[in-house]
């Protein structure tokens, strides 16, 4: 999970133990990503490879709430709220996100302030206070978070997070990564004091940095973080998910005027793979995020008006629906596909449903045509350069470039897509992409009668408000008889209370 330290600004600048098996491995030195420039910004990207796949079990939030308590608690020398004060006048702000497999530290600052932010950010980091007060806080903020953030407010995200921990029930990649509710409220501070000792070790640290530092600097600060213990590195080999044939579908019931749903399957394909850019194509094309030219947004906004918007992913994106680019350092051993559906009024969630699986299937039937792929080829050429833009997001691809064992991303990306050819797209297609796995999760009210539905194919014809072209009208006769092969026993209902319990 990502939070903040909620300062007034955030310096942004344009470039100018898991259940797994494991094998450890001991470092010699402190790993640094380095990308020195003349910007009079400088940017920290202190990351540490462990996350919420790294939770023992029953203590399901533990890797989060240390993080939080590093970047939102005091130190031993300050508080707080002194910190705040303090990095106030400076203009910045020193944030946080928590996943899988990394948990990264992050901040700006201008040259001119370098040291005095970074002494701040050192003693956050090194010399933590673990106060009860603190401790108190962040765990009832981690708490209200799952209970009223994402079970009572956020539909979107709630059935997009809930489909991981469906897919993944029962592994180190099966809970959010904030937690789980009665996991968290167990918790104690010696359990963040516990994971701290194991997991904030040399051995588990990268140290990025970016911007016109002075060239001591870097050396400085692997001098400095020295001060954690050297540690051995757990190289925990996270095994992908065992899915039981056929659709599955989670109606989470919850008090809500619109439905929301989320489809997904794991997929054996992750960034440096030979298969990885043609896949990613595949998703651009299929459903680009926020984007109104891809096919899903077409066929589901743009010529039916049913939502605001339809997407597809190859790795996870959380917080999509706050922002237009994915956030670096979220790597992970394991992807899903996912089909992210924005939520649609009730009585019309039946037909969307199928409309999604028609589109899908036609995909996998079809693929991509010749100009489908040179257009999407195209786009995606030129948006590397959109996801990049920052000094900020640079230092953090550079991270996961180091993790993926790739070139950087943009040299990476350019020279795969430009190699890349429609067959080996559709072969892609046709390889990793399937329809016999499925997993669906939707947030609806009237759960009862949309579960009745789809386990007894009843149809689900749709009117509209504006007339739609004689095509269309055509098409939504077959989609409102498409089949939802699922059988009974594999639509449950849930109450939204049980989610993330």
């Amino acid at each position: 999970m990502r939070n903040s330290t909620a300062l007034v600004l955030v310096a942004l600048c344009l470039f100018a133990g898991p259940t797994s098996a494991q094998t450890t491995m001991r470092d010699e030195k402190i790993a640094t990503v380095l990308l020195p420039n003349r910007s009079p910004l400088v940017t920290f990207r202190i990351l540490f490879t462990t996350g919420a796949a790294f939770d023992p079990q029953g203590k399901e939030g533990v890797a989060s709430l240390t993080a939080a308590m590093l970047a939102k608690g005091g130190t031993r020398t300050r508080t707080y709220e002194q910190i705040v004060a303090e990095m106030y006048p400076l203009a910045t702000s020193f944030e946080w996100q928590v996943d899988k497999e990394m948990t990264v530290f992050h901040g700006t600052t201008h040259i001119d302030n370098l040291e005095r932010y970074y002494a701040l950010i050192r003693e956050m980091l090194l010399d933590p206070g673990f106060r009860e007060e603190d401790f108190k806080r962040l765990k009832a903020d981690a708490i209200n978070f799952l209970k009223i953030n994402l079970r009572q407010s956020n539909d979107e995200e709630l059935g997009k997070e809930h489909l991981y921990n469906v897919i993944y029930a029962g592994q180190p990649y099966g809970h959010h990564n904030m937690g789980r509710v009665s996991a968290l409220e167990k918790l104690s501070l010696d359990d963040v004091r516990e994971f701290y000792r194991r997991h904030y070790t040399q051995a588990n640290l990268v140290i990025g940095l970016a911007g016109g530092y002075p060239s001591d600097f870097a050396a400085k600060i692997t001098s400095d973080f020295a001060k954690l213990p050297r540690g051995e590195r757990a190289q925990a080999r996270f095994p992908a998910p065992k899915m039981e044939p056929g659709t599955h579908v989670e109606i989470i019931r919850r008090p809500t005027r619109s439905t929301a749903i989320s489809i997904g399957f794991p997929i054996s394909v992750k960034r440096g793979d030979p298969d990885w850019p043609a896949l990613a194509l595949v998703a651009s094309y299929f459903g680009q995020h926020r984007s109104s030219n891809s096919y899903l947004y077409q066929r589901i906004r743009e010529l039916r008006g049913l939502n605001y918007g339809d997407y597809a992913y190859i790795e996870y994106f959380p917080r999509g629906m706050f922002q237009f680019t994915p956030d670096p350092n979220l790597a992970r051993q394991q992807q899903i596909f996912q089909i992210w559906i924005r939520p649609v009024e009730s009585q019309n969630a039946h037909f969307t449903l199928r409309l999604a699986l028609y589109e899908f299937d036609k995909l996998l039937r079809d693929g991509l045509t010749r100009e489908s792929f040179d257009a999407t080829r195209e786009f995606l050429t030129k948006y590397i350069d959109v996801l990049m833009q920052t000094q900020d997001a640079q230092l953090g691809y550079a991270l996961d470039s180091r993790y993926y064992q790739i070139p950087d991303f943009a040299t990476y990306m350019r020279e795969q897509l430009k190699r890349l050819t429609l067959e080996d797209v559709n072969r892609a297609i046709r390889k990793h992409l399937r329809n016999d796995a499925l997993r669906i999760v939707i947030v609806t009210e009237d759960a009862d009668a949309l579960r009745d539905a789809i386990i007894n194919n009843r149809p689900s014809p749709i009117t509209y408000t504006s007339p739609k072209p004689r095509e269309i009208l055509d098409e939504d006769k077959v989609v409102e008889k498409y089949p939802i092969n699922v059988k009974p026993e594999n639509v449950r209902i849930v109450s939204v209370e049980r989610v993330f319990e």
